[in-house]
């Protein structure tokens, strides 16, 4: 039985046509609400898609609103202050692969968004829902990326902003999530003790008229991270790849990436194919790593320790969906330890060009793991996924960030230096 969540019938959310639980089924209509009445199952998206055709997507814009015929956006999004961020390059990364020993490698790099991860995608979304619903404040709790994507994107928008951290970020994070002129609020405490205290200020006053992206607006949030699969499937030329390595947080991403290709095979877009799907986690935070070499379903909380932070939850709201879609596409989760992590980083960099932060060391850590252990295919058509810039999180390499030499200005000294 659908509930009441708003009295307005003028919001306009595209081909969205309700909120669904994904344990039990039951639809609500859309709103500022995330958890089921009836089992308290997470809720998500429902759509009546209508016809879309490759041609009509690529011959939008460059950017994710290409995709708004499958996303809860007005159909006008494309002309609203955003920061209309997608469309970032899938690498072909040669190098990378034979070093590693694979025939066919991509890096999907959301390095290139407007705030330099893939948070804005989320973000972007969120926004969106937040202006249907009349908020006049976006917020979050954040382990830092999300942070500054929602107070860039509060900014643009012309809405105030409050974001909650925990206190021990990365500087250059901490750095990037004041600078938009919203408030920043440091908590001393892990990040799933940072989002409990934001789930406690939606129902206070002083959260009134609030969105938290992450919270009261996740629904529509996490569909954001759909557009990662559209745009991969479109840059390969409208194909899913065989098998796809992605960082797992909250696991919102992988579990979105998976939806978004399943709506494309459904909506006859794509090839219906078999493609294995791999989560990676940092060693010092990786509960949804241990379920799964486990055999378990359930996934037991941790306390992050790891140099990631971006992936640091110890406590992963969609952790047994990951390990659901994990078993179903024969894929796996893996995890790496933070010297790993560097060493990943580096090599991305070496090979490749990319400079990925932390998280990026991750999942690329992980596929090399993957690559050894023999849980990868070779010869399959991979794709890998590097979430953020590493100029946020320049700590982790920063210990063997030195001169080769320090000479005089003059070739004698250069050709001493430099002679064997």
């Amino acid at each position: 039985m659908a509930l009441a969540s708003t009295a307005d019938t003028t919001l306009d959310f595209g081909p969205a046509s309700a909120l669904s639980c994904r344990e039990c089924g039951t639809r609500y209509e859309l709103g500022p609400i995330f958890a089921c009445v009836e089992c308290f199952g997470p809720l998500e998206v429902a759509y009546d898609f209508g016809p879309v055709t490759r041609e009509e997507i690529a011959a939008g814009p460059a950017n994710i609103w290409r995709y708004r015929k499958l996303l809860p956006v007005p159909v006008n999004v494309e002309t609203r202050p955003n920061l209309q961020p997608g469309w970032t390059k899938l690498v072909k990364a040669d190098t990378l692969a034979g070093e590693l020993g694979l025939r066919s490698l991509y890096v999907k790099d959301d390095s290139g968004n407007p705030t330099h991860s893939f948070k804005d995608r989320v973000v972007a979304i969120a926004l969106e829902a937040a202006r249907n619903f009349g908020f006049h404040t976006l917020s979050c709790s954040s382990t830092g990326n999300l942070a500054g994507a929602v107070g860039a994107a509060a900014a643009r928008a012309g809405l105030d902003s409050c974001v909650f951290i925990p206190s021990d970020l990365e500087a250059a994070k901490i750095t990037m999530a004041s600078v938009y002129g919203g408030r920043l609020v440091a908590i001393d405490g892990t990040y799933d003790e940072v989002n409990r205290f934001c789930s406690e200020l939606i129902g206070d006053e002083l959260g009134e008229k609030w969105g938290f992206v992450n919270v009261n607006l996740r629904p529509y949030y996490a569909e954001g991270s759909k557009t990662l699969a559209y745009e991969i499937a479109e840059q390969l030329g409208w194909r899913i790849p065989d098998q796809i390595v992605i960082p797992v947080a909250s696991g919102s991403q992988l579990t979105k990436i998976d939806k978004g290709f399943r709506e494309l095979i459904r909506l006859g877009l794509v090839e219906d194919k078999p493609y294995r799907v791999f989560g990676a986690q940092a060693e010092g935070c990786s509960p949804v790593s241990g379920a799964y070499k486990a055999g378990h379903d359930v996934v037991q909380p941790v306390k992050p320790d790891t140099i990631a932070k971006s992936l640091a939850i110890g406590n992963p709201a969609d952790g047994p969906y990951v390990l659901d879609i994990a078993r179903r596409t024969g894929g796996a989760v893996e995890d790496v330890t933070d010297g790993q992590v560097v060493e990943a980083i580096r090599l991305l960099a070496r090979t490749e060009g990319i400079f990925a932060e932390t998280a990026g060391g991750v999942t690329v850590g992980v596929l090399r793991k993957l690559t050894e252990n023999g849980l990868l295919d070779p010869e399959a058509e991979t794709v890998v996924l590097n979430t953020g810039d590493g100029l946020k999180t320049l700590d982790a390499v920063a210990a063997e960030a030195r001169p080769a030499a320090v000479i005089r200005p003059s070739l004698a000294a250069f050709r001493t230096a430099f002679a064997n």
